[in-house]
């Protein structure tokens, strides 16, 4: 390879020089709630077999589910349940060619986030 005089620039973007972009941001957590769902989903199928296993058991399941930690993890369970399914309407939008345009894009982000936090607390009010 040519030895090319690069000075003192960096070779890639750096962490402290590229800001990631809104729409990276919001995909990555897509994924990641996909990920927190299916932990959590073994977390209630956990709880299940403990149910049909028996009393002791149960009690030892149930006690690490209702409590502050199961709880808090139930929750976040529940607020990525809300946004995976917001992000997934947002993303069959794109599948038929809509939104594509930065604006657009923004707004459905936003009104992914919103709709996250306002299913989440309906879900929460309702049980």
């Amino acid at each position: 390879m040519a030895d090319v005089n690069r000075g003192n620039r960096p070779l890639s973007p750096h962490l402290q020089i590229y800001r990631p972009q809104y729409t990276a941001v919001l995909s990555i957590l897509h994924r990641a709630t996909g990920v927190c769902m299916t932990v959590s989903a073994i977390l209630i199928v956990w709880w299940f077999i403990a149910a049909a296993t028996g009393p002791e058991y149960f009690e030892l399941a149930d006690g690490v589910l209702t409590s502050i930690l199961g709880n808090l993890i139930l929750l976040g369970s529940l607020a990525a349940l809300w946004y995976h399914f917001c992000n997934g309407i947002r993303h069959l939008f794109w599948d038929i060619g809509a939104g594509f345009d930065l604006d657009m894009s923004y707004k459905s982000g936003m009104a992914v986030l919103a709709g996250t936090g306002v299913l989440t607390l309906i879900t929460i009010i309702a049980a």
